[in-house]
Order: structure tokens, then C-alpha cells, then sequence
């Protein structure tokens, strides 16, 4: 049985769960800082791209959205995906499919993509810890849920703005000669 990080397996749940993008793109990103030297560091960021591309579409940010899916696509498309159960054809279909829309800036109703999970055990053990967080595997965005379609903008940011002021400090203090 292969083994699949955590991490990994988390951004899959919240993926096909709750659709929540942006707690993908924590997860996975949190992940690929903690390991520099993974060989999978380029899929990691793709994936990490798409969950934000699909962040962007759902809020109608078009350009954000195409940019983001464009750089995934290139980064994914020479990516070991069979390696991390996924099917990448199926992605490429629904990537080439979203970003033609999203060129002619017709993308209306928004609709998730969905990774086909080609491993059995990984799907087992995603769809199950979907189950334990009370969401079902592959429902629909929910579209009338502020709090995940705005999710940056609802966020508690209190800690990374005292983060940024300390570091400001210190850089002034450094040139200071403090």
C-alpha cells in the first residue's frame, strides 16, 4: 500500500468535501514549506495553484482564476500524478474546458473541478475522513456560504499582522544599530 502524506490527504477532503479552496491551499502550502527537498515540490505548488485558481473562479475573480490555472496546468501536466492517485487526463479535460471559458470570460454558473482518484486506498481513506468532518465526498460548492467563498476576507489575520510588525521592528532596529 502506498503511503500518502497527511497533508495531502487533507487538501483532497476539503477538495471534494467542503470545497473550501483556501484552507486547500493552507494545508498543502504549510506542507511544501516544511519539506524543501520533496521531489514532488512542483506538484505540490500545482496542486496548491489549482485549489487557488478554483478559489478565484468561484468568487468571479476571471483574470486571478486564469492565471492561477494556467501556471497549475504547466506545472501539473509534467507531474508524476499517477503517483498521487490522479488522474491526470481527466484534470487536463477539465482544465482546457475551464480555462477556454474563463479566456472568453464565460464562466457562468461557476462548477468545481473534480480530481478522479485513481488509487482505491487513497480514495478509501479520503472519502472516510470526509465522513468523520461530516462533509460528503464530491458535493457541490456551496455557493451561498460567505464564509468559504470570501474566506480571505473573513479570516482572523491578527497573527500574521503582529508577525509582519515584529519583523519591521527588527529590520529598523538592525539598521539602527540596536
Amino acid at each position: 500500500m502506498h503511503t500518502f502524506p497527511k497533508s495531502y490527504i487533507d487538501y483532497l477532503v476539503e477538495f471534494h468535501g467542503s470545497r473550501d479552496y483556501f484552507e486547500c491551499h493552507e494545508l498543502l502550502e504549510e506542507y511544501w514549506k516544511e519539506h524543501p527537498e520533496d521531489p514532488l515540490e512542483q506538484t505540490w505548488v500545482g496542486l496548491i495553484q489549482l485549489a487557488v485558481g478554483q478559489y478565484h473562479a468561484r468568487r468571479g475573480n476571471l483574470r486571478g482564476a486564469e492565471k492561477m490555472l494556467q501556471q497549475a496546468e504547466k506545472k501539473l501536466s509534467n507531474a508524476p500524478l499517477d503517483n498521487l492517485g490522479i488522474d491526470w487526463v481527466s484534470l487536463q479535460r477539465q482544465l482546457s474546458t475551464k480555462l477556454a471559458q474563463l479566456t472568453q470570460r464565460t464562466v457562468t454558473p461557476y462548477i468545481d473541478i473534480d480530481l478522479n482518484i485513481t488509487n482505491e486506498d487513497l480514495k478509501t481513506a479520503c472519502t472516510a475522513a470526509c465522513a468523520q468532518r461530516g462533509f460528503i465526498w464530491g458535493t457541490p460548492s456551496p455557493m451561498q456560504d460567505e464564509s468559504i467563498i470570501h474566506r480571505h476576507t473573513k479570516r482572523d489575520r491578527s497573527d500574521v499582522i503582529a508577525a509582519r510588525q515584529h519583523a519591521l521592528l527588527a529590520k529598523k532596529r538592525e539598521r539602527n544599530g540596536m
